[in-house]
């Protein structure tokens, strides 16, 4: 049985929000998508600190739909962690159990326990300015869970860290999730959270869920651009015969998979290989294209070829120059059938 079961549908303007939201006891959820997508919506709602026009938000089969915010057992930590800035750390922790009735001696002594949990015990009386970013974080995971919550909610958790405290925070955000025993909705744009904190990612765009599932199954078959875009592949979705598969404009891709009807195909950018003249050798799929643009991407060189169909390829610098590339310039491009990943559409 979920702990958590919501339908939520809200109207914003011409924008409508429309999905359903299970999570397990001790089950980890990211909620991904693009901006404008119902990201922070949803989490709004479900905390009710906005109103649903349709649906229902049940939490263990109790129904806290009109529940104002202060009677849902329900923890948050917000993108910018939105810390009390005239009270210490421990202060700070110790507000949600006082909120919720508990006297001032053991409210402080639940803050003490949770600064501990999260390493700060020293930092107990500082104040919000006297913190890093990573500190400050772990302050207000520590209020949020000082309440007990049947539910936490993470607000891009991460998104105000700069890149090495990022790294470090992720890792202990993990084990404090992984130590909940409660169910926790973690909303992001970042795929990489949602990779190592989740145990299920949900996608939506538009308002809609699109994809879900564990990430091993959206990483390999996505079903959107812009989950391909997330996950770094080239997709398209065409018409399956067999070993082939016919996009748009009667372009087709060989590939080893088969698949009849409505389909996708995707390969990696590393798996496009990029030739001055037509390539020989191994059964491939081969076709002239236009360099359109070439960006650093890591280690790599990011290069976008249009054509039949667009395309993003990964090449080593030593490759680029080899090759003398440069916008505008016609190329061949190659991808091995067996470098290619075709599923149903449907």
């Amino acid at each position: 049985m979920s702990l958590v079961d919501a339908h939520v549908v809200a109207s914003r303007g011409s924008f409508e929000l429309d999905i359903r939201l299970t999570i397990a006891a001790g089950e980890t959820v990211a909620l991904l998508g693009p901006n404008g997508a119902g990201k922070t919506t949803t989490l709004r709602a479900l905390a009710g600190l906005s109103d649903l026009s349709g649906g229902f938000v049940r939490l263990d089969g109790r129904d806290l739909t009109s529940a104002p915010p202060e009677n849902r057992p329900i923890g948050v930590v917000f993108q910018d962690y939105l810390l009390f800035p005239h009270l210490s750390a421990r202060d700070n922790v110790a507000f949600g159990p006082r909120r919720h009735g508990v006297d001032r001696r053991p409210a402080h002594e639940i803050a003490d326990r949770w600064l501990d949990r999260v390493g700060l015990a020293s930092f107990s009386r500082r104040k919000p300015r006297q913190l890093s970013g990573g500190q400050a974080q772990r302050v207000a995971l520590a209020r949020a869970l000082a309440v007990d919550p049947l539910l936490l909610l993470l607000d891009e958790p991460l998104a105000a860290l700069d890149a090495r405290t990022r790294l470090e925070t992720r890792g202990e955000l993990r084990r404090h999730l992984a130590a909940h025993p409660g169910a926790t909705l973690l909303v992001t744009h970042d795929p990489l959270d949602a990779l190592v904190l989740a145990d299920r990612l949900v996608v939506i765009e538009n308002g809609r869920v699109v994809q879900e599932g564990d990430a091993a199954t959206i990483t390999s078959q996505p079903r959107t651009d812009y989950v391909a875009r997330l996950v770094g592949l080239n997709l398209y979705q065409g018409r399956g015969d067999g070993h082939t598969v016919v996009l748009g404009g009667g372009f087709a891709l060989s590939t080893t998979d088969v698949v009849n009807g409505d389909a996708f195909v995707a390969f990696p950018p590393s798996a496009v290989a990029l030739h001055l003249s037509a390539p020989d050798g191994s059964p491939r799929n081969t076709w002239q294209a236009v360099l359109s643009d070439i960006q650093r991407h890591g280690d790599s060189l990011r290069v976008t070829l249009d054509g039949p169909i667009t395309v993003a390829a990964d090449i080593t610098p030593a490759a680029a120059a080899q090759l003398h590339l440069e916008p505008g310039m016609q190329i061949w491009v190659a991808v091995k059938a067996t470098e290619t990943r075709a599923y149903p559409a449907d």
